[in-house]
Formats: C-alpha cells, sequence, structure tokens
C-alpha cells in the first residue's frame, strides 16, 4: 500500500490496472472499528473500468508460468512485505478495519497461502477424467473431449466479511482467465496485498486488477466481463439468480443434524467450534442445529460454553469475536431481538453488544431454542456466533436442511446420508466428528469453481 504521510494526508490505496497502479480523484476514506481513517481507497470511474476488461480480454493467459508464479505469489503473500506492509502490519490493519479477531486473519493468511499454492493443482479437480487440455493432444486424433473456458475475463464483486474469502478466485488464474476484482470497501486491503503479490509473482498486469469502485459500478463491472462471481446476501442472489454468466456466493446457512443414535456429548467440541470459529463470521459457520429428541440439554451446554468467549478488540491475540462499529452492532442486535421472537432464549437474551470504549463493540454469541425443525428462525443467519436449535424427527427428513452450503451429519444412518447427499441445494455432506467450517485445497466449496467457469467440447482430428 503506497503510503503518503506528509502533512494530514493519509495512505493510499490505488487501483491496479493493465498499466500499473492509479490513483483516483475520486476517494473513499476506510474507517476502523472505532470509526478512526486509516487510508484512502481510489473509486475509479466506467471509463478506467472499461479499458481495463478491454486490456484484459486483448491479452493472453501465460500458459506455461501460471503454477510458478501462483506459487510464488503464495511465498510473497504469507511472508515477505507487500505494496509498502510487512505482513504483521498488514494482518493488524485487516483485523481492525474487518473487525475480525487478529488470530483468525493469520489462521486466514496461512489458508490463503497454502490455497494459492495449489490452485493449479486444485482447479484442475474439475476436469472430466477424460477431457483433455489441449486439442493438439494425440487423443483428439480419434476423438476426444477437451477441456476449455468459456470465456476470458472473469470478475469477482469481493466480500469483506473474511479474509478468506479471496482464497477461491485464484483459481480462474490457474485455469487461463484474467481476473478483475472489485474489493469490498469495508476490507480492500486482502486483495490488494494478494493481487500485488500475484504480479510481484510474475503475472502480469494485464492478467490481474485490482479495480475499487462505487456501487453504482458493480453491475457494470460483471456486464463487462465474460463471466463473475458475486458475494452477498440474499438480495444480490435473488439478483442474479437467473444470470448463467454470474456464480452467486450467498449466504451459507450451515447446519449440525445430530439423530438419537448419536451421543451430542461426544461431538460437543465440533458443535462450539462450527458455530464460533472465523467468529462466527463464515457462510461456513454452522447456523443451526437440529437434534432428535430434547434440544434443552444441548441448549444448555452451547449457551455455557459460548458464553465463556472474552469480548475484546479485535487486533487482541486472545480475541475470537468480531467487532463492528458500535452503531452496527446494535443494529444486528436488534434485527436479532426481531427476528427471535417465538423461540427460547438461552444465550444473549440479556443483549450481545458489548462496547469497547472507543466506539466499536464486539458481537457475543447468541443461543436459541426454537420448537419444531421449520422454524423459519433456522434460515438467519447473523456474522457472529448465533445459533438456532431445534428438534429433529425422521419424519422431518431432510427438507429442513435444504439451502444448506454445509451440513454436519452426526449419525450413523447410511440411508439418511444418501438423502442429504441427493439433495440438491445441500452443497457439502460431512459425516462425523468434522465441522462445518472445513475447507482444503482440492475440496469443492460450493461446487469445484472449475465447474463453472470451463466446459468441454468435443475435438476429432482426421
Amino acid at each position: 500500500m503506497p503510503a503518503e504521510t506528509d502533512g494530514e494526508e493519509l495512505p493510499q490505496l490505488d487501483a491496479l490496472g493493465p498499466r500499473g497502479p492509479y490513483r483516483a480523484r475520486n476517494r473513499l476514506t476506510v474507517t476502523d472499528v472505532s470509526g478512526a481513517p486509516v487510508a484512502q481507497l481510489s473509486l475509479v470511474p466506467g471509463v478506467f473500468v472499461h479499458r481495463t476488461l478491454t486490456a484484459l480480454r486483448r491479452a493472453d493467459p501465460p500458459p506455461d508460468r501460471r503454477a510458478a508464479a501462483l506459487a510464488r505469489a503464495a511465498e510473497l503473500f504469507t511472508s515477505g512485505p507487500v505494496g509498502g506492509l510487512t505482513l504483521t502490519e498488514h494482518e493488524h490493519l485487516v483485523s481492525r478495519v474487518g473487525g475480525v479477531p487478529l488470530g483468525v486473519v493469520r489462521t486466514a493468511t496461512r489458508a490463503i497461502g497454502e490455497r494459492l499454492a495449489a490452485a493449479y493443482d486444485s482447479a484442475r479437480r474439475a476436469r472430466p477424467v477424460d477431457a483433455r487440455d489441449d486439442w493438439r493432444d494425440p487423443l483428439t486424433r480419434a476423438g476426444r473431449a477437451v477441456w476449455t473456458r468459456r470465456g476470458e475475463v472473469f470478475a469477482v464483486n469481493a466480500a469483506g466479511n473474511h479474509p478468506g474469502t479471496h482464497s477461491l478466485w485464484p483459481e480462474a488464474l490457474a485455469l487461463g482467465f484474467r481476473v478483475a476484482v472489485r474489493p469490498s470497501r469495508r476490507e480492500p486491503f486482502t486483495p490488494y496485498r494478494l493481487i500485488t503479490a500475484l504480479r510481484e509473482a510474475g503475472l502480469g498486469a494485464d492478467q490481474v486488477a485490482f479495480l475499487p469502485t462505487g456501487h453504482d459500478l458493480a453491475d457494470e463491472l460483471l456486464r463487462g466481463a465474460d463471466l463473475g462471481m458475486v458475494y452477498g446476501g440474499d438480495d444480490a442472489v435473488r439478483r442474479h439468480r437467473t444470470d448463467p454468466a454470474v456464480l452467486t456466493q450467498g449466504p451459507g446457512r450451515s447446519k449440525i443434524l445430530v439423530t438419537a443414535d448419536t451421543d451430542w456429548r461426544e461431538h460437543l467440541d465440533t458443535i462450539v467450534d462450527s458455530v464460533s470459529h472465523h467468529g462466527g463470521t463464515g457462510c461456513v459457520n454452522a447456523t443451526a442445529v437440529l437434534i432428535e429428541g430434547d434440544p434443552a440439554p444441548l441448549c444448555a451446554a452451547l449457551a455455557e460454553r459460548l458464553g465463556a468467549l472474552p469480548a475484546l478488540a479485535p487486533e487482541d491475540d486472545k480475541a475470537v469475536l468480531p467487532v463492528q462499529p458500535a452503531t452496527t452492532a446494535h443494529a444486528f442486535a436488534a434485527h436479532l431481538a426481531n427476528r427471535a421472537a417465538g423461540t427460547r432464549p438461552w444465550l444473549g437474551a440479556e443483549g450481545v453488544v458489548a462496547e469497547l470504549g472507543d466506539g466499536s463493540a464486539a458481537l457475543r454469541p447468541a443461543v436459541h431454542q426454537a420448537d419444531r425443525p421449520d422454524a423459519p428462525q433456522l434460515g438467519v443467519e447473523l456474522p457472529f456466533p448465533c445459533v438456532w436449535v431445534a428438534p429433529w424427527t425422521p419424519e422431518a427428513g431432510t427438507a429442513v436442511l435444504r439451502d444448506s452450503l454445509v451440513v454436519t451429519a452426526l449419525t450413523q444412518r447410511e440411508e439418511l446420508i444418501d438423502r442429504l447427499l441427493a439433495e440438491p441445494t445441500i452443497g457439502n455432506v460431512y459425516v462425523g466428528d468434522t465441522p462445518t467450517y472445513r475447507i482444503a485445497p482440492g475440496l469443492p466449496h460450493d461446487g469445484f469453481l472449475g465447474d463453472f467457469l470451463m466446459r468441454t467440447k468435443a475435438v476429432v482430428r482426421t
């Protein structure tokens, strides 16, 4: 991040276009969770977006050095100074601005590095076994499928709730796409560091771009690209759901199911971690637990464990809860109180806002018990450890688990696992003592990204 501190000027976070850094006239002041300004973010105009997309489309992908460049970028991102910031400075800044606990940011940094180093191999996990990479493969003489891109330019409207969301889109670079990232204005520092590292590692400025814009240009960026990915809430998902050129990454509503043949006490650590890991901010965090039998004992145990989590400033090494500006935190608390009507609170009845005295507030956990498995609250996802616990019966089946990014099934019933896998609206099924947040290189997140970016074409050479 180029820093200019003469007089009252804040450090400047420039756009990164095909000709290098670009400082726009229109700039947004980025603040930390207390409201203190920390940097100015250049917001590029529409003409800059169009010129950048044109340059990316005209560029050829580097066919021979992608894997090496991604591996080198992983080293840079997770170690040395990048963009004028050391790794320690970067992680502290991300924590203070995004409100994500510092320990979570450090874990995310390592995870991004691991996935970036493995991106070339991970991206190819989506390739059909019999498909070839190149039409020149000798096997195409007799006829073979060739795996090919659905376009040339991939645009990303990125999220700012957790730095780990930036571990996915580099797979598009591994597949030969040129990528334009519109960062979240809440936390633009992770994609800036990542894209700078990619460029320093050998990927050209015409391969990957950092394009901060106003909200008015978000959809224009998507229209100008061949394919796009959008992070957002239910409104964003509804707006783009029917567009075959846009992949939506919305709320996860991940869940845990515990059947009567399994003792939840033996898996309490996994249940607690699924709710609270990442500070409860991720789409892979469990927001609902369905249990066959009386939910009350599990609710009591969750309330005891989650209630002991400390409310600290995000940059504290012992912090585990997310922090927001106090006004934002109170708005989330009001939303929770409104949606929780009709449920029994086990934790959070006295409030979930813990003000830290500097204009910011930690969001403390909440545990609520619903009275039926199809209670509407089980679809409510909030960016802190908030979990809804409800009774489940075999008659309720898998219908109450629909629209879940992850379902961790603590059960011995194989026929139930079959039904969970057969349910098309469930993204991932983890059987046994695996937390919902389990992500690793080579495992699909919400399907493989290559499923969306690539297609097969028949090639016959006579």
